[in-house]
């Protein structure tokens, strides 16, 4: 049985001590925070040991998520996967590439399992979906919010946009080619609100905005592809496809309609996957390069908007 501990139990991080606790086959040994009160809470509420300090962990843990803010992935990270100790960390992987590099390079060379959080991969709609994209050609995304009371510390683009570029990026089969993008600073110091145009080598086009000071919560991806349109609703985790079948007629008709999804959170099919990998010792779904290249990604998008700024 994998001994598991979650490294920042906030926002986030407490819903790992949750499903990691629930889960059979799993033994979550501590949670960790620098906030005490907060760790001995979410502690006391999974009947797990409280941990205030993430190096109290080693030498009595399989594996780890790490859920601290993202400027502090790496210090937190670096250690477990230098030790060969699996690796959880949410998304944005790192605050910079060369960060990225060091923990994925750290893992391969002591042959540590290491994810990335981007827990839409696991999205049941997408999942679902998958099988039925075979050559989309232009793909709209919007992913709009409300203000948030958190993630401050990053921009627009790494706190929700990197969720749909890692999607788009792991359904086209093809590199992209270029990049065009535009955003703004709203409510905060940083952008707030920013538009993104992917164009890959194969062609396809990738039109992605993203908002946190929008009036409405909207979290869609729609795929257009030669005879074929599919929606994705990821909240509601909806999936709509539509598509032209030949009937000998001289229009072909439209057929189509809902998808079946077995719906299911994200996190926990996320979770289920990281502890079967330590556990099989196999390669995560969202693996550290997945996750260095959704950074790579925006990070040139960020540098497409301050050089407009």
């Amino acid at each position: 049985m994998p001994r598991v501990a979650v490294i920042g139990v906030g926002h986030l991080g407490k819903h790992h001590a949750r499903i990691l606790a629930s889960l059979p086959g799993v033994d979550l040994v501590a949670v960790v925070d620098t906030n005490r009160a907060r760790a001995d809470e979410i502690a006391a509420a999974h009947s797990t040991r409280a941990a205030y300090d993430a190096r109290d962990l080693m030498g009595h843990v399989d594996a780890v998520t790490v859920a601290v803010p993202t400027e502090r992935h790496c210090d937190v990270a670096l250690p477990f996967l230098h030790a060969g100790v699996g690796v959880l960390v949410e998304k944005p992987l790192a605050r910079s590439l060369d960060e990225a590099d060091v923990m994925i390079a750290a893992a391969v060379q002591a042959g540590a399992i290491f994810a990335v959080g981007h827990t839409e991969r696991f999205n049941p709609a997408v999942a679902a979906a998958r099988p039925y994209l075979t050559d989309p050609r232009f793909i709209e995304v919007h992913r709009l919010g409300t203000f948030p009371e958190r993630s401050l510390d990053i921009d627009v683009v790494f706190d929700l946009m990197i969720h749909d570029l890692d999607v788009v990026l792991s359904l086209v089969p093809s590199e992209v080619d270029a990049i065009e993008a535009v955003g703004v600073p709203v409510l905060t110091g940083r952008v707030d609100i920013a538009n993104a145009r992917l164009r890959f080598a194969n062609g396809c086009i990738a039109n992605l905005t993203a908002s946190r000071i929008s009036r409405d919560r909207v979290r869609k991806i729609r795929f257009f592809q030669p005879s074929a349109y599919l929606s994705i609703d990821y909240a509601a985790q909806k999936v709509e496809m539509y598509r032209l079948e030949k009937t000998g007629a001289p229009m072909p008709a439209i057929q189509g309609g809902e998808i079946d999804v077995d719906n299911e959170e994200p996190l926990k099919r996320e979770l289920v996957d990281f502890v079967d990998a330590i556990a099989s010792r196999r390669a995560p779904l969202v693996t550290g390069a997945d996750g260095r290249r959704a950074l790579a990604a925006a990070q040139q998008i960020t540098d497409k908007i301050g050089s407009q700024m």
